[in-house]
């Protein structure tokens, strides 16, 4: 940690003597002409209810995808299982203000899709209004819209070096003629990743320890497509049509040692090999008709759209057992399907002098299964096939006001109600469930100015997470780890309050705290199922409360050349009523500090160089999961740009000072789990972009006038 800090405080300090050094020489000599430095918006912004990372000019962009930003957004971090995280918190993801349909590795996947060059802004929505369908915070990733005369566009070759090699191609294409604007984007990429990970898992029972050591080699080729056409039918109407394809086919390798004793006698130990071959492909589609009065502030959003996702996979395993000669030879085949169709309205407009009033509602109707057949010499008797079936009908409804008054006073109110009719079940085992339930979501902004250098603010949301639909799933299957794992039928909603209060001071520097309290919640665990030791997600009653400390600082030096963002956290959970009444052995009491910084410096040199650096402090404390370890993530990138030929070279060096390893132990009411996975998130990446055409931007204006308004700014 200290070698990272100083290297960079060093790296930065020598940039800055240099240019300092650099412009007065050219000063003296009178050599080049004068230089017109226009303000740009600081690369973080701290509002009330969210943080703005505003990306659209930073030397991060290139060569990178939307997921790898993403990944060095302010206040946001990622798991070991590809889980999006806000201040430690579960997220919602939209993009440009549509609800993501995907979560963990499929939405990693699928934002892997999206070039970083096209993004505008990543919003951290810490305080969301009604009008989200979110079950805690909300990240919305916002692209650019380019909308002068003409073809224009990018091309982006990369290249990056992990543990193996990979590529990345992207073509990006935008078309305006007068009333009609076609945006058309198309990547490939072909990435191979290794992972190592160690595992303990001791239960109570009979001192039973399992020891497991496994290595997985990957590779997927991912194509991907897609189109967005608008046309503007005159000043207040546009419609349009968003579609998007993407396929990944993917292959992997790997093997796992198991050693197990009982008592500290030998009782089981065999040698794993898992071969997995799959396609995934999703197609999305999305119509829309826009109104919009700007005299009078008025906007109606109508959006119908569908979402298909199929994901086919083959797996082979062999068992070769250390006490005898025989193997086990298992294939698992599964060919998931979900099917999504919604429709969603939004309408805004004034109300009163100083007041704003939002409303809208959506209908989303669900059709998944997920058919699974086993085959080969199952020596483990797990059920040779069934198929689950999930059906969901969810129907919300919101409404927002926000009013000004006395030109300090801030406020938002709204309230969101959301029914859910849902029904599964298993064609051969013949389990079945179905239920149906509706919540009340308020949530509640204050915002009071003091003057223009002083602003205090609070916020109050309640939220509902959800059961993801293959969560619920319990077909058995085994794990490449040489474990098992299977949904629950059982699992219930996890409700939340959140408490969060903002001190802005000189619009530079920011105090703000949180409090976050739930009696019900569902994590991973783990369980002994007739000799199998099995992970599944469960219901975890009993109350817990976090608490959170945070301050963060944006400057800029150097006539806004070099722009810093600085924050760091205290989190305090406190578990002890979760874990007596889950008779968990956990910490009853979890204290550890998050931080991060961003650092970019624009045309060092007056070279048209741009660099920037990410450092983040993390810790993953989940539930009943605890880290055992912090990881420092860290990103330095150098970007040459190429005004004459619109060219960009850009290196990135990725965690070289400090390799992420991810290792945390579960807290089950059996035993405990402990595992290490060593991240392949490390390396350095080299890509090349070629630009053509006007490459100005702008925002998306119907989001910024939202978004301006009650307390939202």
């Amino acid at each position: 940690m200290k070698i990272i800090i100083s290297s960079i405080a060093l790296l930065m300090a020598s940039l800055v003597f240099a240019q300092e050094k650099s412009d007065t020489i050219r000063q003296k000599e009178n050599k080049i002409e004068e230089v017109t430095l226009t303000a740009r918006k600081p690369t973080v912004e701290s509002k009330v209810d969210r943080t703005v990372f505003n990306v659209s000019n930073s030397s991060i962009l290139a060569g990178n995808t939307t997921w790898d930003v993403l990944r060095m957004t302010p206040l946001v971090s990622i798991d070991n299982n590809d889980a999006v995280k806000a201040e430690g918190e579960s997220v919602t993801v939209y993009i440009n203000d549509r609800k993501s349909v995907f979560t963990g590795k499929e939405l990693k996947e699928y934002l892997k899709t999206i070039p970083a060059d096209n993004l505008m802004k990543i919003e951290v929505i810490t305080s969301p209004s009604s009008r989200y369908e979110t079950a805690g915070s909300v990240i919305n990733i916002v692209l650019k819209k380019r909308d002068d005369e003409g073809m224009k566009g990018s091309v982006t070759f990369n290249n990056r070096q992990n543990a193996k090699n990979s590529q990345y191609t992207n073509l990006n294409l935008n078309y305006h003629k007068k009333n009609f604007t076609q945006t058309l984007i198309g990547s490939y990429s072909d990435n191979t990743y290794f992972q190592r990970n160690n595992s303990v898992n001791s239960l109570y029972k009979d001192n039973d320890v399992t020891q497991i050591s496994n290595e997985t080699l990957g590779r997927s080729k991912s194509p991907s497509i897609s189109s967005t056409s608008e046309y503007e039918l005159n000043e207040k109407n546009n419609i349009g049509l968003i579609l998007e394809y993407y396929q990944s086919q993917n292959s992997s390798a790997s093997d796992a040692d198991l050693i197990r004793t009982k008592n500290d006698i030998l009782f089981d130990s065999y040698h794993q090999d898992q071969n997995v071959t799959g396609r995934y492909r999703t197609l999305g589609t999305n119509m829309f008709y826009k109104y919009y009065d700007k005299e009078k502030n008025r906007i109606l959003d109508i959006n119908l759209g569908t979402n298909y996702n199929s994901q086919k996979n083959t797996n082979e395993f062999l068992k070769t057992f250390a006490a005898s000669p025989v193997t086990n030879l298992l294939g698992i085949s599964s060919h998931e399907q979900t099917r999504n169709y919604y429709i969603k309205v939004d309408y805004t407009q004034p109300l009163g002098k100083g007041g704003n009033f939002e409303v809208g509602g959506k209908m989303d109707f669900n059709n998944n299964v997920i058919p699974t057949n086993l085959s080969g010499n199952n020596a483990d008797n797990l059920r040779t096939h069934d198929i689950f079936h999930y059906e969901d009908n969810i129907n919300s409804l919101y409404v927002n006001y926000s009013k000004t008054f006395f030109k300090k006073l801030e406020t938002r109110i709204g309230v969101r109600y959301e029914h859910i009719d849902y029904k599964m079940r298993q064609d051969v085992a013949g389990t079945e469930r179905k239920d149906s339930y509706g919540t009340l979501l308020p949530n509640l902004l204050l915002k009071y100015s003091f003057s223009d250098k002083y602003d205090l603010s609070l916020t109050y949301n309640r939220n509902l997470w959800r059961p993801w639909y293959s969560e619920f799933n319990p077909f058995l299957v085994p794990t490449n780890d040489g474990t098992f794992s299977r949904g629950n039928m059982n699992l219930e909603p996890n409700p939340s309050h959140r408490l969060y209060m903002k001190l802005g001071i000189l619009k530079k520097y920011f105090l703000s705290a949180r409090y976050m309290y739930t009696d019900k919640d569902y994590w991973t665990t783990f369980a002994e199922e007739d000799g199998r030791t099995v992970t599944l997600p469960d219901n975890l009653n009993g109350k817990v409360q976090k608490y959170y400390i945070f301050a963060n600082t944006n400057q800029t030096f150097l006539k806004n050349k070099l722009n810093v963002n600085i924050g760091a956290g205290w989190y305090y959970i406190d578990n002890h009523d979760f874990n007596e009444v889950n008779d968990l052995k956990g910490k009853n009491y979890i204290s550890y500090i998050g931080a991060s910084a961003n650092l970019s410096y624009t045309n060092l040199f007056n070279k048209n160089i741009n660099l920037s650096a990410w450092i983040e402090l993390s810790n993953q404390n989940n539930g009943n999961s605890y880290a055992n370890r912090t990881n420092v993530f860290h990103n330095i990138s150098a970007t040459k740009i190429f005004p004459k030929t619109e060219m960009e070279v850009s290196l990135q060096l990725m965690n070289i000072f400090s390799r992420p390893n991810f290792d945390a132990t579960t807290y089950s009411p059996d035993g405990t789990f402990r595992s290490a996975m060593r991240s392949d998130w490390y390396g350095f990446s080299l890509s090349f972009v070629k630009r053509f055409g006007n490459q100005k931007v702008k925002g998306n204006t119907k989001t910024d006038v939202e978004k301006n308004s009650g307390g939202g700014k």
